[in-house]
């Protein structure tokens, strides 16, 4: 397993947001975690990265080491997980290019990170067009683009993305999950929490459905798809 999550708990002050959840992502994977507002997913992925603390017992282990000695940055630097988080945080005053060059700093292999970005900006055309474009003035969609480019460029083994689809029309939530498709296919994992429900379990190889902070069930995404439960809460169906 190139992800292990076991027995992950976390607390906001007396607020119990994660009851001991365990999961699992192998390289290689598209898995997703989907579930309502308050759920507790994008905590999941804060407490992956480091961005929050998790309580005594948890165990996140990344290809056999454990995150948990590890800082935010180093999350980032020496174990290659980079993480999109929900609004995207890029740095409006830095130009797109600057964006993608600051995400490289831990970085030293100079062809690899040109090679790297050439890819964002063939992935992404109208990043391209705007590479000289201030990232604050760039419509949702191409923050997006920049947020998930600046993720692939990090030096990524597994990426991991909050609500990769909020905020996008439907013909650039498609475009977007048809690019994270090919990054996938160039053989980066990825862990997305999602809210629609039924574009991500169609998007993802497996799932895991969260509820209250607790994992109440899991699966071959297609098998998701037509749980009769999984349809009634999350499908509309």
């Amino acid at each position: 397993m190139q992800l292990v999550v076991e027995n992950l708990s976390v607390s906001y002050g007396n607020i119990k947001a994660l009851h001991g959840i365990s999961f699992s992502v192998e390289q290689g994977e598209i898995v997703t975690i989907i579930g309502a507002n308050g759920a507790g997913k994008s905590t999941t992925l804060r407490a992956i990265s480091r961005m929050i603390p998790s309580q005594p017992g948890s165990k996140i282990e990344f290809m056999g080491e454990s995150i948990l000695k590890y800082n935010t940055d180093k999350v980032v630097s020496k174990l290659g997980i980079s993480h999109v988080p929900e609004g995207r945080m890029i740095f409006g005053n830095l130009t797109v290019t600057e964006n993608l060059t600051l995400a490289c700093f831990a970085r030293k292999d100079s062809e690899g990170i040109a090679r790297d970005k050439k890819w964002v900006f063939d992935l992404f055309p109208r990043l391209d067009e705007r590479r000289d474009q201030l990232a604050g003035t760039l419509s949702g969609g191409e923050q997006q683009m920049l947020a998930v480019g600046r993720a692939y460029v990090s030096g990524r083994k597994i990426m991991i993305l909050d609500e990769p689809s909020m905020g996008l029309a439907p013909l650039l939530m498609l475009d977007m999950f048809d690019a994270l498709k090919e990054i996938n296919r160039q053989g980066t994992t990825i862990l997305l929490v999602e809210q629609n429900a039924r574009l991500a379990l169609k998007f993802a190889q497996r799932g895991y459905v969260l509820e209250h902070g607790e994992l109440i069930l899991e699966g071959v995404a297609d098998q998701l798809l037509d749980d009769p439960e999984v349809k009634k809460a999350y499908l509309g169906a």
